[in-house]
């Protein structure tokens, strides 16, 4: 059926030929075929466009030379969210079609597609300008979209990326807006979310058992954050938990509800120059929140005193050329609650990515006419965090909301809903200037380009911060973050993105990937489903996994390379707890080269949570047992945990670097009980971060062999002597900095020292540790030095949340090999 009748149909040349040309990539769901549309008309060419299961497919007739252009015009001109990975055009007889239209999408044959939906994208500027105008009819509508912006991943169930594979099917379009969809000359032309206040979903705030609030969702919503309650907030992916931050009394009952005793929470505004007084926030970081992605960006806080840069650079605590900051410093008075990311020396800050949130911040402006409002500070901010509780899944579902957040006692005191369900869960991106923390919504399901295809492969990742891949040809789909494993809920989340995944990519794997951990959910879960379909299962070690990863997004196959893998937890080859270590890659093959020298694990798992336990394994080895009593007094425990490090009772042996930072932490007082994953590592490098950048560099200087670290000759790496300089200095901020000084230094020269034997120039970075930008800077600035080229994860995390990519790597060598 054809949809959008237009063009002349009548040729520039006397010759007119045919040809069918089938475009790959992200195609759908991004204006792709208006754009065509509109070139093919602008150069007079017949013919048709449509989606199909291997993504847009054209027919066009008319002048070879226009067809050309036609062609070249698909790469140079695409829309912005589009990516064009290959572009095949075949000749065909001309059939004299007349004009240029967009057609119903063909479905093509099971386990024949070739093209992946888009991911969710924040609210374009054409949309607010819309959203903000009396004069509009979509002015202050909750669901405002078009093809340049809004839902595509979380809403969609199936492809081609059509309607009724969406969670729109639902709500039929009144005339005005069919009269959008079905004009190509219009920005919602084929927009599949398309609707407005007479046809879409319809906004309910309600208490969770069965009271529907009546009046304005949006002024009253306002009204409660504003009175401390909290209210949980139907988003893309699933709801948030919000509140006033800047009302401490409300952050601590969220804190006390979520059972979130110290881990930090993002923060929400309607501008970067709302966050004034808050954080300084440089131009790489302004990009980033400001993108079309919206993630949550990891901001250093304001300076505790007053403090400008200029846009050149210079001024006090700055120097010429560093990044433009749009906003350092402090009033007296705190501008959020302490409670917000206690410790720390960074926020996560975010910008509104849908309409719900834009008109909260809209409503709170007084509902100005325009987008003037848009470029001043506002005073509204808000805790974001996701509405889950004790690690479990995302909340995505009304019911869910209900019984999990409105239950007795209810976490959200109100829940702002509405009927436009959400079919797959996807959490928010967290990242830095420097790369990924996690990485969801907005800019999954992207593929990441493979150094060449092979046979397709399903990895399952790990058992912490899990994600899964799923590679076809050349191309690797990382899923969203599903979390960690330990909970059964989480489980069957992972099992609901496989299923997903696989329907979204139309793959039979040849070959299932997971960690070498046998235990883990996502071991057994690749165990049965390789057993299920038939195909290989191929465990993958951990830290083999995470630089496979690193040369994987960088596109080396064939060079060797010398992997640094330093993070918490991971099972060697040898059965071993490794954490710190130094291999060698060779293709496929992987070789444990070095390590870190090992320190007792007292208690086993409980050790990570509690820091304190590895500071009395590292003064148990310094020969300081004695005084694990005194230093750790406040522990009931500390006598037994002397006794168990004498006897060598259930304290296995472990090269990680995480928990080197755990007693690190610990020796200097910062961080005994862990509330969180990585609050130790995080609070250490907050500390450290206090101290002026030249007593820094300063510190660093005079360290080496004998000094605080020792490099035996099998390359053993022991920062012992660096820990004890811990246990007994005086101040902690200026252990924390020589600490992160020396360390960064000793693994520049352990680096070093193997390139040396090895002969390979190629140095790939991974794990967990790497996400502390302070030892990352220092680290990647030695090994530059030396010439050495240093690869590092940038388009997935470094830490577990990368794995699956890199056992999918591994398997796919493995397989074609």
């Amino acid at each position: 059926m054809a949809v959008g009748l237009c063009g002349s149909g009548v040729g520039v040349s006397k010759v007119i030929e045919g040809r069918r040309i089938h475009v790959r990539g992200l195609v759908q769901g991004v204006g792709f075929r208006p754009f065509v549309w509109h070139v093919a008309t602008e150069l007079e060419l017949s013919g048709w466009v449509r989606n199909d299961a291997a993504g847009v497919e054209i027919a066009a007739e008319g002048d070879p030379a226009r067809i050309g252009e036609l062609v070249t015009r698909l790469r140079s001109e695409a829309p912005s969210h589009a990516r064009v990975d290959a572009i095949r055009v075949d000749p065909v007889p001309a059939r004299g079609e007349r004009g240029f239209v967009i057609v119903t999408s063909a479905t093509g044959a099971p386990g024949a597609a070739h093209m992946t939906i888009g991911p969710d994208t924040g609210v374009c500027a054409q949309c607010l300008e819309e959203l903000f105008d009396p004069a509009s009819r979509r002015w202050r509508h909750p669901f405002i979209t078009c093809t340049h912006c809004g839902p595509r991943f979380t809403l969609t169930h199936g492809l081609p990326y059509d309607r009724a594979r969406t969670s729109m099917a639902r709500f039929p379009m009144c005339a005005a807006c069919a009269r959008e969809y079905a004009d190509p000359g219009d920005r919602r032309f084929h927009a599949e979310p398309v609707c407005c206040v007479e046809c879409g979903p319809r906004l309910r705030l309600h208490d969770g058992k069965g009271t529907v609030q009546v009046g304005d969702p949006i002024a009253q919503v306002l009204a409660l954050l504003r009175s401390g309650a909290m209210v949980a907030i139907k988003g893309l992916g699933g709801f948030h938990l919000a509140c006033d931050a800047r009302n401490p009394q409300a952050v601590a009952r969220l804190r006390a509800r979520k059972e979130r005793e110290r881990k930090p929470f993002a923060v929400m505004g309607a501008n970067v120059a709302s966050f004034r007084g808050i954080a300084r926030i440089d131009d790489a970081e302004c990009a980033l929140l400001e993108s079309d992605e919206r993630p949550v960006v990891l901001c250093a806080k304001a300076a505790p005193r007053p403090f400008a840069r200029s846009k050149d650079g210079s001024g006090e605590g700055g120097s010429a050329g560093s990044p433009a900051l749009v906003e350092v410093g402090a009033g007296a008075e705190p501008e959020i609650a302490d409670g917000i990311a206690p410790g720390l020396q960074t926020i996560g800050l975010m910008l509104p990515s849908t309409p719900i949130q834009w008109l909260l911040f809209h409503e709170a402006a007084g509902q100005p006419a325009g987008t003037a409002w848009l470029a001043r500070p506002q005073e509204l901010l808000l805790v974001m965090t996701s509405a889950n509780l004790g690690g479990e899944p995302l909340v995505s579902d009304n019911d869910e909301a209900a019984e999990r957040l409105a239950g007795d006692p209810p976490i959200a005191d109100a829940i702002l809903d509405h009927d436009r369900e959400i079919l797959v869960r996807c959490d928010d991106s967290v990242r830095s200037a420097h790369g990924f923390v996690r990485r969801a919504r907005g800019f999954v399901p992207q593929a990441i380009r493979l150094p060449r295809p092979g046979p397709s492969i399903i990895a399952f990742g790990g058992g912490y911060k899990n994600t899964v891949c799923i590679t076809r040809g050349d191309q690797a789909y990382v899923s969203q973050h599903v979390g960690d494993l330990d909970n059964a809920a989480t489980v069957r989340f992972l099992e609901r993105t496989v299923d997903h995944l696989l329907g979204v990519v139309g793959v039979a794997p040849a070959a299932a990937a997971c960690d070498l951990h046998p235990d883990f959910a996502s071991s057994r879960m690749a165990a049965g489903f390789a057993e299920r379909t038939g195909i290989a299962l191929i465990p993958v070690q951990h830290h083999h996994a995470h630089i496979a990863a690193v040369l994987a997004e960088h596109g080396r196959e064939e060079a060797d390379a010398v992997g640094l893998a330093v993070d918490g937890v991971g099972l060697g080859t040898d059965g071993g707890i490794w954490g710190g270590e130094l291999l060698r890659l060779q293709g496929v093959r992987c070789d444990r080269i070095a390590h870190l020298a090992p320190l007792r694990l007292p208690g086993g798992d409980r050790a990570a949570r509690e820091p304190w336990r590895m500071a009395a394994a590292a003064l148990h080895r310094m020969g300081l047992g004695g005084e694990i009593g005194r230093r750790f007094s406040a522990r009931p425990g500390a006598p037994t945990i002397a006794d168990m490090l004498v006897r060598g009772l259930h304290s296995p042996p472990t090269t990680s670097l995480g928990r080197v930072f755990d007693a690190a932490a610990a020796l200097l007082g910062v961080c005994e009980i862990a509330a969180y994953e990585g609050e130790a590592a995080m609070r250490l490098e907050g500390l450290a971060r206090t101290v002026p950048h030249a007593s820094f560099r300063f510190e660093a200087r005079g360290m080496g062999e004998g000094g605080l670290w020792r490099i035996d000759r099998e390359g053993t790496l022991d920062l012992l002597p660096l820990l004890a300089f811990l246990a007994d200095c005086r101040d902690p901020a200026h252990g924390a900095a020589v600490f992160h000084a020396a360390l960064a230094r000793a693994l520049a020269d352990w680096v070093v020292g193997a390139v040396e034997r090895t002969g390979i120039r190629v140095v790939a970075g991974g794990g967990g540790c790497l996400l502390n930008s302070l030892l990352g800077t220092a680290l990647r600035g030695h090994l530059r030095a030396e010439g050495l080229t240093f690869l590092e994860a940038r388009q997935l995390p470094p830490n577990d949340g990368g794995l699956s990519l890199g056992q999918a790597w591994v398997a796919m060598q493995t397989v074609g090999s």
